[in-house]
């Protein structure tokens, strides 16, 4: 039986991709020339940030847009056990997903980052 990891909402992700769509709401892309495109043209989005455990020193998590499960690798400074919050941002370049940043954090501080895909 495979292990269930924690996952991010599906309203969440799809809340971040539409701000990231919304970003370039009237811009004809195809006109734009080098010199007339908006400085914005990558952008990382926060999409949700819910509670993970420590377990054999990672996390591990479901992560969308076909990337699947994953563990990160925690510092054995943190005992299993320890209750930590995983951050999800949707990463786009003209408001399409490239890719995916997780953080996880403890107590307020980020522990471990890795990017999924181009960000």
């Amino acid at each position: 039986m495979a292990e269930q990891y924690p996952s991010f909402s599906s309203e969440s992700i799809e809340g971040a991709l539409e701000a990231a769509r919304r970003d370039h709401e009237g811009q004809d892309l195809k006109s734009l020339g080098m010199k007339g495109l908006p400085p914005s043209s990558e952008l990382s989005v926060l999409a949700q940030c819910i509670s993970v455990t420590v377990s054999n020193n990672k996390v591990c998590l479901n992560l969308p847009l076909g990337i699947g499960s994953v563990c990160l690798p925690i510092p054995i400074s943190f005992p299993n056990g320890t209750v930590a919050q995983a951050c999800l941002s949707i990463c786009t370049t003209w408001g399409l997903p490239t890719g995916v940043k997780v953080s996880v954090i403890v107590a307020g501080i980020t522990i471990v980052q890795q990017t999924f895909g181009k960000c």
